[in-house]
């Protein structure tokens, strides 16, 4: 591969990533599930797209479902914004009266944030982990008289700090608004753009030394 192509292709990468979670209204699709459940419901991670770029959703919101490859449009409410503008307006839980979680959303979504962190390490506890993320915006509805998920949520109180929130998107379907009756709020963690700064740098050492093993060409 010539090594200009390869330096755009790579830049191209770095800037699509970053755009496919922008803020805006953006076109969702629901395209499956990792398979793991309680015996009721299948718990995140959840697979989608957003303008048509793979995105991992992590569901906070019990009260509303989707369905497989079901389509919408949703606002993307990126978190470190929302809590400097203190503007939760097109977020579920921060936009709608009546949430539970109303006078206070920055920090559910920011708890749920670090919630959504710890799937990744954590894949042996997938349950507990979702059950714990959807009693964040909707107390007891999943957490009464369970010490794991009790355990999640006071950790999550005690740990939210630590995130960054400006990797997390809140994706909510286009208003107006209503607690029940629409299609379910989703978080979506973003990476870092120090991940990948040293992304694009382990690929660009790859393909120059893949070039100089092919000869340089221009």
């Amino acid at each position: 591969m010539k090594l200009a192509r390869l330096v755009g292709i790579l830049a191209a990468v770095i800037f699509i990533v970053p755009l496919a979670k922008a803020d805006g209204p953006v076109n969702m699709v629901f395209t499956g599930v990792n398979g793991a459940n309680d015996g009721q419901y299948y718990v995140s991670p959840y697979y989608g797209t957003m303008n048509q770029q793979s995105v991992v959703l992590f569901c906070d919101d019990i009260i509303n479902e989707v369905t497989f490859n079901q389509k919408w449009q949703a606002n993307v409410t990126n978190l470190g914004t929302a809590l400097a503008s203190n503007n939760f307006s097109q977020t579920r839980y921060g936009g709608v009266s009546t949430s539970p979680v109303y006078n206070n959303p920055g920090v559910a979504y920011e708890e749920a944030a670090w919630l959504v962190s710890q799937f990744a390490s954590n894949q042996n506890d997938l349950v507990n982990l979702q059950y714990a993320l959807w009693d964040i915006m909707n107390p007891g509805s999943r957490g009464d008289n369970n010490s794991d998920v009790q355990n999640w949520l006071s950790l999550a109180t005690e740990n939210y700090g630590s995130i960054n929130p400006n990797n997390f998107e809140i994706v909510t379907n286009v208003g107006p608004l209503c607690l029940t009756g629409q299609v379910q709020e989703f978080i979506v963690q973003t990476p870092e753009p120090a991940t990948l700064a040293l992304l694009l740098c382990g690929l660009l050492a790859l393909g120059v030394r893949l070039c100089h093993r092919g000869g340089l060409t221009t």
